[in-house]
């Protein structure tokens, strides 16, 4: 039977007297345990690489680690040095290194590919996001990046990288697309994050992400995009209430319309979070003002709320709205900004909406409805998520809920 090594946690006998690999002795065998000098030098392995002292110089980290990396055809070991630091103060030092790395090894070879470098920085770095919509603004970025996949990382340039962002393409629902103005910008922060780890540890010799800034043309085009959002006409109102009945999730624009949520937010509204006797739902993304609020639920839609409850309970989801139209599988029933989007574009064709709607127009709305109608200012912040910058207000003015629900009906 195989057991770790406490000292370099490898594999051992469990009948081992003292590790083949760094000599720690074992519980295991009859003789009795003999201590270890502490001063003596831990052995490493065959294959497990090297630590070298530089002597007859005034270092002040003098001993040097390799890696062995692979054989030649004689079966010598070939070694590079060890990265992203090489040299240790002391022997035990180097040798920690050296087990640390052999608990996760990663490759020293300088012919990775772009593709091999994203894959490992991906895995690193996914792991420190929140959230899945967070990764998939990475993967959905790199999906147009395939013009230097196969390249050398190494040889990758600052042209190569402007032209992804300028002339890449992805193929989407079969459909040939060239990245917006907001995806050059996610590429952009791939290429600076992916580069950086590959400069750590010494896959490239520079970062060329970091030579040059998007263009003031992305940047207009991504401002103009942000400035686009726009509120439904009166017209545009009735025909959505016209046609409840007849064209899927015009409720849920509707349910925006008089609430004020973000996309993402309307999808991760969960059953337990809605009173239908106070009548009022909370959820919440994106900033500390905007998590978790309260929303009271307008009169004008409390009939479309109760409907979609009922659905939620009837299918076994443990959210507010749910995608059913095309998923019989409960965990596809997830109504995600993506499925919002392409829902919204629907109704946007077969209602002759405006075609610049987009789908956060439902809140841009709301606001201008809040406002129109004399809406106080402080309960618009509160139910968007706003933040709050007035001292008193913030503070010192405890407001109570019947108050957001009385200023909401306002909106007619």
């Amino acid at each position: 039977m195989l057991v770790k090594c406490p000292e370099c946690e490898l594999q051992v006998s469990d009948k081992a007297l003292s590790c083949p690999h760094c000599g720690y002795p074992m519980s295991g065998g009859a003789r009795s345990k003999r201590p270890r000098k502490p001063n003596k030098r831990r052995r490493l392995p065959n294959g497990f690489g090297q630590i070298s002292e530089i002597k007859n110089r005034r270092l002040r980290k003098p001993f040097q680690v390799m890696v062995t990396v692979g054989k030649t055809p004689t079966g010598k070991c070939i070694c590079k040095l060890l990265k992203p630091q090489s040299y240790f103060s002391t022997y035990n030092e180097a040798y920690e290194a050296l087990v640390e790395y052999h608990k996760n090894p990663y490759d020293l070879d300088d012919s990775m590919t772009v593709k091999e470098l994203y894959e490992k920085w991906s895995e690193e770095y996914f792991k420190t996001l929140k959230s899945v919509s967070s990764e998939r603004t990475i993967t959905s970025a790199w999906a147009y990046c395939g013009s230097i996949y196969n390249m050398r990382a190494r040889d990758v340039r600052a042209r190569h990288l402007k032209g992804c962002m300028e002339e890449g393409t992805a193929i989407i629902k079969g459909e040939t697309r060239h990245p917006s103005a907001g995806t050059k910008s996610r590429m952009k922060s791939l290429f600076n994050l992916m580069f950086d780890y590959a400069l750590e540890y010494e896959i490239v010799e520079k970062n060329y992400a970091r030579t040059f800034n998007i263009s003031q043309d992305v940047i207009d085009e991504k401002e103009q995009a942000r400035r686009g959002h726009l509120p439904f006409s009166d017209e545009e109102i009735n025909k959505l209430w016209e046609n409840i009945n007849k064209v899927q999730y015009t409720d849920v624009i509707l349910i925006q319309c008089y609430s004020g949520w973000r996309p993402q937010e309307l999808g991760l509204i969960r059953l337990e979070d809605v009173d239908l006797e106070d009548w009022v739902f909370s959820g919440g993304l994106k900033t500390d003002a905007g998590r978790n609020r309260k929303v009271p639920i307008h009169t004008k839609i409390r009939g479309l709320v109760l409907k979609r409850y009922d659905e939620a309970q009837k299918i076994g989801s443990e959210y507010l709205i749910n995608c059913t139209d095309t998923h019989t599988h409960r965990s596809s029933h997830m109504f995600t900004y993506d499925k919002y989007r392409a829902r919204f574009d629907k109704i946007k064709k077969a209602l002759e909406l405006n075609p610049e709607h987009r789908c956060h127009d439902g809140r841009m709305h709301f606001i201008t409805q809040a406002k129109k109608y004399g809406v106080d200012e402080y309960a618009i912040k509160y139910m968007v998520g706003h933040a709050i910058t007035d001292l008193t207000e913030r503070v010192y003015t405890k407001r109570e809920f019947d108050w957001l629900k009385d200023e909401i009906e306002k909106i007619k």
